[in-house]
Order: C-alpha cells, then structure tokens, then sequence
C-alpha cells in the first residue's frame, strides 16, 4: 500500500512540471482535484466526481467530460459535451454529439438506465429509455426516442421516430411515427 502511494506521488509531481495534456487526474469533486477542471487529460482520470476534457480511460462515480472528448468512461453517472468511445453506466448524458456505444449494466445485461444525445448520435444506445436528437445507428431498449433519424433502427417496446410523418406509406424507407417492436428511417 505504502509502495503504490509513492508512486501514485512521484507521477502526480512529475506531471506537475510537464506542461500541456496530463496523463493522470485524480479527483474527488471537480473543484478538489490534483488537475483544474479545465486541464485535458490524455491517460486516466480516478475519480469519486471527476470533469476534464479528456481522452482518457475515466473510472468513477460520476464522469465528466467537457469540450471534444473521447475514451472509455465507466461510472454511475457518465456525461458529456461532446464524446467519442464508450460511455458504461446506468446514466450516459451527452449534451452534444456521440460516436460509439452508450450502454451499462441493468439487472445482468449489456443495458443501461437511461441514454440520452442530444446532437447527433452515430452508433449504438443499449439502455431501459434511449433518446437520440439525430440517429444513424441503432436504439435497443424498452422506450425509444429519436428526432430525426438519417440512417437507423430501433428495437424495443415503444419505438418513436419523430421525422417519420405517415403510417406504413413511406415503405421501405420509412416504418412510422410510432411502432411496437421495430421502427426505422433510411
């Protein structure tokens, strides 16, 4: 224990003297942390409540990421401005665009709670409710909520894509607003 807090010390300091990007953030809220929050992160971030810009592999209970960042997030609560990679938690947030996979743990399965895009969403959302402003990929969940949907499918209880104006008259292009089951739009 008394080794591996020496060496946790000795990368703190030397990246103290290194200017640019940080390869280790250690943080227990944003504002209590060995990095600002406005310092980018290239490495790992561990945190109880971490937000940098980042890309990193970040582990913690809360993850933030601001401005374009990208990596691995892993927590109970990720989120985001902008982000590319993996978000893994029951709650993933991304305010802008994503480009990955948005899914977590829920009940023993590749689900999270909730997903939610606000911008453009490019990949894949696994999550009980998934909501996308702009869809090309796919929504796999119980409810599923797109704005508009460029190129993509859902899969799941309540599917709605809101761009989709008609009922089956748009075949094969477009399903409908509103489907058990499966809906999409290409």
């Amino acid at each position: 224990m008394k080794t591996t807090f020496v060496w946790i010390a000795m990368i703190v300091a030397a990246t103290e003297v290194m200017a640019g990007p940080k390869p280790v953030q250690l943080s227990l809220t944003p504002d209590i942390a060995v990095f600002d929050r406005t310092e980018r992160i290239n490495g790992v971030s561990l945190s109880i409540w971490g937000e940098n810009p980042q890309t990193a592999l970040a582990v913690g209970l809360v993850n933030g990421s601001t401005g374009q960042s990208a990596g691995l997030s892993i927590g109970l609560l990720n989120y985001a401005e902008n982000y590319k990679g993996l978000q893994w938690s029951f709650v993933n947030y991304t305010k802008g665009d994503f480009v990955g996979w948005q899914g977590g743990p829920l009940v023993g399965v590749l689900l999270s709670a909730v997903n939610y895009t606000g911008g453009s969403m490019e990949g894949l959302q696994l999550g009980a409710v998934n909501y996308a402003g702009r869809l090309t990929g796919l929504q796999f969940g119980l409810v599923n909520i797109a704005d508009s949907v460029p190129g993509g499918g859902q899969i799941g209880l309540v599917n709605v894509i809101r761009e989709n104006t008609s009922w089956f008259t748009g075949l094969p292009n477009e399903l409908a607003p509103a489907m058990v089951l499966v809906n999409w739009r290409f």
